[in-house]
């Protein structure tokens, strides 16, 4: 981004809103390992995550977006045990990618912080890219996670 504090875009599978969250500079780049199938040298903190739940027998089943409060976003890591553990969307986007397990958003997230593009309206999501590679999250007084 212009703005250099990177975004993450999620979208609806089945619908037309997408939800920008702005992450730090760290969870930009493990996530973008994670999409291009870029493998360390040595763990990143999420890759030993990773490696600790299978090593531990743990299974992350979901990722939840639960909350956005005051323009923080919140979220979940819910396990084949029922546990569930607070974190932040970004780490846990950027495990849910290691992993393969699915990410959800409560509906009130999305209604409050999402913004709909209609799928069938190419150009117009081609106009929301350019959009968002010139906004910056003071013009949406824009939600942030701690």
């Amino acid at each position: 981004m212009p703005s250099n504090q990177p975004i993450v875009l999620l979208r609806e599978v089945s619908g037309e809103r997408y939800l920008p969250i702005w992450i730090g500079a760290a969870e930009a780049t493990a996530i973008a390992f994670a999409q291009q199938g870029v493998i360390p040298p040595r763990p990143l903190t999420h890759d030993l995550m990773k490696d600790v739940l299978e090593a531990t027998g743990n299974e992350l089943t979901e990722v939840q977006i639960t909350d956005v409060k005051d323009g923080v976003f919140f979220a979940n890591l819910v396990f084949g045990s029922g546990a569930e553990v607070s974190a932040r969307p970004s780490d846990s986007i950027a495990l849910a990618l290691r992993t393969g397990t699915r990410i959800v958003c409560a509906e009130e997230v999305l209604d409050e912080a999402g913004l709909a593009v209609p799928a069938e309206q190419e150009d117009e999501v081609e106009k929301f890219r350019e959009f968002l590679d010139q906004v910056t999250p003071e013009d949406f007084d824009a939600p942030t996670e701690p």
